[in-house]
């Protein structure tokens, strides 16, 4: 299994600022588009130069607006609208973002700022987890995927930290066979080096028995189990696991995220991350008007 880490500090320091004489000429007609306000916020991250020293061909922004309409809307790359630039070109920016870690600093800038604008601190003091199973296509080799027996899922399992307000702090794909308790100690091992700041998690009946105690002499970190209650047949919601259940269905808005279709697990954290950058850039621009 792999780690794919969105936590640590946002650092404007190790920003690149964006040239901005490069031309727009793509109206914005799709709903996952970037709005102004929502540019803004995004430019600052995005490395200004091309490949090799050679010029930008192709605007930011239409390479950010291509993989934001890939992910809301599950195209395949070769299906991406001619307004935007290549396919090839789209998702060569996409695998570089991942690689040079343009996309886990814009992530964690703007988490920052979304918990500032709720008048909160930059970093959490506390976090939930929890587990969400996904079918995956035929892309997905068969060495990368597993069946799930409690949810009859043959896929990839998604593995989620969240803050107090469902805002994702590190995600972990594992093949859909690992148990919520063995993935939860590398999960878990990444939050504590990313957040020394959170002490204390909730999590379901799935992580209680060797984990707590190991969690608490390895990591100092204090996990409380949410059961669920007595008699119960139907989904309720309880407390502290709700937001991290609201969460999945946040993500679960881009549809790229509802299947897993992506060749290595690394590419289907990626996606989780841009739903995400979808929900806080939407929600800092309205907190600008």
């Amino acid at each position: 299994m792999s780690l794919y880490l969105v936590g640590g500090q946002g650092g404007d320091s190790d920003t690149c600022q964006v040239t901005t004489h490069l031309p727009t000429a793509r109206p914005r007609r799709y709903p996952s588009d970037t709005t102004d306000a929502e540019w803004q916020l995004i430019a600052p991250f995005l490395p200004a130069g091309g490949r090799g020293g050679r010029p930008v061909v192709y605007p930011r922004r239409d390479i950010v607006d291509a993989i934001r309409y890939l992910d809301h809307n599950s195209c395949v790359w070769r299906a991406l609208p001619v307004d935007f630039p290549p396919w090839r070109t789209v998702s060569h920016w996409f695998r570089a973002w991942i690689r040079d870690g343009t996309l886990s600093r814009l992530h964690n800038s703007l988490r920052e700022h979304v918990r500032q604008a709720a008048g909160r601190r930059r970093n959490p003091t506390a976090a939930i987890l929890d587990s969400q199973s996904v079918r995956a296509a035929e892309t997905v080799a068969r060495s990368s995927r597993g069946y799930d027996a409690g949810k009859k899922v043959n896929g990839r399992k998604r593995h989620i930290a969240v803050d107090t307000t469902g805002l994702l702090l590190v995600v972990l794909v594992t093949v859909g066979a690992v148990q919520d308790r063995d993935a939860a100690r590398l999960l878990l091992a990444g939050l504590r080096a990313c957040f020394p700041s959170v002490t204390a998690i909730w999590a379901d009946g799935g992580y209680a028995g060797r984990l707590v105690d190991w969690a608490a002499a390895a990591l100092r970190l204090t996990i409380t189990i949410v059961r669920k209650l007595a008699g119960q047949t139907t989904f309720q919601p309880l407390p502290r696991r709700w937001v991290v259940e609201r969460t999945f269905s946040w993500i679960n808005r881009c549809r790229r995220t509802v299947r897993d279709y992506e060749r290595h697990p690394e590419h289907h954290a990626a996606m989780v991350q841009w739903s995400m950058v979808i929900i806080m850039t939407r929600r800092l621009a309205r907190h600008r008007k």
